[in-house]
């Protein structure tokens, strides 16, 4: 793993400053991964069979979820108080909370979250992942928790006006993602910087090594809070990005027990406090839960 500068950490500090997370949060995440205090649990948690995955995590009492350590406000590692945070993190522990167990998170990069699943160093991801009918051949997904947009960030006046632009032009996407192709066909003359997480897109838009970055807006708004320098490229989004939470590929029961999950994470009013929490007050914005299944999502990216 690369070494976090320490330009990035200053910004991740004064995010969680901004975000007014810098305590008060019992969960940790230093170490590499950390365990998490005890979800709190429901009032009565469903026993499942210990053949089930769900069963096999209530016997171990713990769940491990590999998140972001670095996109904020999807998933950070507070530098304050070493707490991992966000609205993926927050979906988590709902996850947790239904099983009575404790939440672990590990930090899960774009390049090795698909592996992470495979080889049961996780037993989910929540990891900003895109949905698509690729990634849906080696793992299963739950049906869409978010849908993002793909965008374009510059710094202030940098004359970027849209995809077009960016022939000739240094831009940065992380190894793994969807951008990696995505900037490859839309934008073939673009000169593509590839980094392992995008802190380090941040820190090279920051340091001029870069033009632009492109992934998905919400995690493009996560960098402006820090650095208001820089502005999303107006115009029509690149892509349409569903996250889906990855687990191993036919597990039909935890997909079902997920699902189960989400449904009531959003009915009951969760889903819109999370997304006001962490997205909202800093966009203006308002946005309702994803009314899409994993057939939608995979049959609008076929």
């Amino acid at each position: 793993m690369r070494r976090k500068r320490p330009i990035v950490l200053l910004w991740l500090c004064v995010l969680a400053l901004v975000l007014g997370a810098c305590g008060g949060d019992d969960e940790e995440g230093g170490g590499g991964g950390g365990g998490g205090a005890a979800a709190t649990p429901a009032a009565e948690v469903e026993q499942y069979p210990a053949s089930t995955t769900m069963g096999k995590i209530q016997a171990k009492k713990q769940i491990t979820i590999g998140v972001k350590y670095d996109v904020p406000p999807f998933g950070f590692k507070n530098p304050r108080s070493n707490a991992i945070e966000g609205f993926d993190i927050d979906f988590g522990k709902a996850v947790a909370a239904k099983l009575g167990v404790k939440p672990r998170f590990v930090e899960a990069i774009s390049d090795n979250r698909i592996p992470f699943i495979m080889d049961g160093t996780v037993d989910l991801v929540l990891s900003t992942m895109t949905i698509n009918p690729e990634r849906a051949e080696e793992i299963g997904f739950t049906d869409p928790y978010f849908i993002a947009k793909g965008r374009i960030l510059q710094k202030k006046g940098g004359g970027i006006t849209g995809v077009e632009d960016l022939a000739g032009k240094k831009v940065c996407t992380v190894l793994g993602s969807t951008y990696e192709e995505t900037l490859k066909e839309q934008a073939p003359d673009a000169e593509l910087t590839l980094v392992d997480t995008y802190s380090e897109c941040l820190e090279s838009i920051q340091n001029g090594s870069v033009e632009a970055v492109s992934t998905d807006d919400v995690i493009l708004t996560g960098m402006i809070i820090q650095d208001d320098s820089l502005e999303l490229v107006k115009g029509e989004e690149l892509t349409t990005e569903p996250y889906g939470g990855g687990f191993k590929k036919g597990d039909r029961e935890f997909r079902e027990f997920l699902n189960g999950v989400l449904d009531e994470y959003e009915t009951s009013g969760a889903w819109a406090k999370a997304y006001q929490k962490w997205l909202g007050q800093y966009t203006g914005e308002k946005q309702e839960p994803p009314t899409e299944t994993l057939s939608d999502a995979l049959e609008a990216a076929a």
